[in-house]
């Protein structure tokens, strides 16, 4: 039987979709758009990545790179009449700090 994506030997595992969604570029750099703005349309997402950083991605691009953040749990969205708002979640980000929680620092002897 071969695993399904995000599956682990049949356990799903609950990060996995944040960090593919992270894992492209394009999207980190529409996380960071949001940090600058929070609640921005598509189209003033599109129009940030094409001036800041030369990105001439198709609105259907984007919508999509949008849906996959927002599938991981990173986007949110508010819908006001004909448009709608787009806002950073960084709460499932939580996961990975309860995941692997820091280590105490250890000397060189302990390596």
């Amino acid at each position: 039987m071969v695993p399904v994506v995000g599956e682990v030997s049949g356990v799903t595992d609950p990060g996995g979709e944040m960090l593919r969604a992270l894992a492209d570029l394009t999207r980190r750099r529409i996380l960071d758009e949001l940090v600058q703005r929070d609640g921005q349309t598509l189209f003033e997402i599109c129009a940030r990545l094409a001036t800041k950083y030369q990105l001439a991605s198709t609105r259907q691009a984007v919508s999509q790179h949008l849906a996959v953040l927002e599938g991981a749990g990173l986007v949110v969205t508010r819908r006001e009449g004909r448009y709608k708002f787009h806002y950073l979640d960084t709460s499932p980000l939580d996961q990975i700090a309860l995941r692997w929680p820091p280590r105490r620092q250890t000397g060189a002897e302990d390596r």
